[in-house]
């Protein structure tokens, strides 16, 4: 123990070591970590090393997986979409069935009454397979013309019915279910010109 670092104590105590408590109480140390703590790091860090790897791993495969389920998916809409009207041409094929029957029928002669018949019977079968798949049929004649229902072809002069009233409809229109598909195509009844006096002289 120097001078320098020794304080003179009272009598009967022993001398304080200055520098001894400076350097305690900074918690300077020349002491290594012991080689256990080294160790435990280590280990600490492989382990984390390995689960950033499997979360990586783990996402690579995630990702790839909906890569996959969105290609699969597209192939599922397309094929969708190209199929989509299966079940219509399904129902559709005894319509063609019936019309050729009735073409070959009309060919083999006799007065035609068969013939018209059989049309009619075909004619209602495609309405209710258009019906079943969710195809109206709209039919307007006498009523209020509808621009968003009728398509105006002709404007027909008359007397006896109100302005703007279906007069005549050419083809019918059709729905399915609240989308139009085609208006119906119909004359419009307008006021008859009012001939002035005179025009006959």
């Amino acid at each position: 123990m120097t001078a320098d670092s020794e304080k003179r104590a009272p009598a009967g105590e022993a001398p304080v070591d200055v520098q001894a408590l400076s350097e305690k109480g900074s918690g300077r140390t020349d002491e290594v970590a012991p080689q256990d703590e080294i160790e435990e790091l280590r280990e600490q860090l492989a382990v984390k090393t390995a689960e950033a790897a499997e979360s990586y791993d783990r996402y690579v495969r995630e990702r790839a997986e909906l890569e996959n389920f969105k290609k699969r998916a597209q192939r599922d809409k397309a094929e969708a979409l190209r199929f989509s009207t299966e079940a219509l041409v399904r129902d559709l094929i005894p319509v063609i069935d019936n019309l050729e029957r009735a073409v070959e029928h009309a060919g083999s002669g006799g007065d035609g009454r068969p013939l018209v018949e059989g049309v009619h019977l075909v004619l209602k079968h495609a309405l209710d397979i258009l019906e079943r798949h969710g195809v109206r049929r709209m039919e307007a004649g006498g009523a209020v013309f509808d621009p968003a229902r009728h398509e105006a072809v002709a404007q027909v002069p008359h007397a006896e019915m109100e302005p703007n009233r279906v007069v005549q409809q050419f083809l019918p229109g059709y729905c399915l279910h609240d989308r139009l598909l085609r208006p119906a195509q119909v004359s419009v009844s307008t006021r008859p010109a009012v001939e002035k006096e005179g025009d006959d002289d």
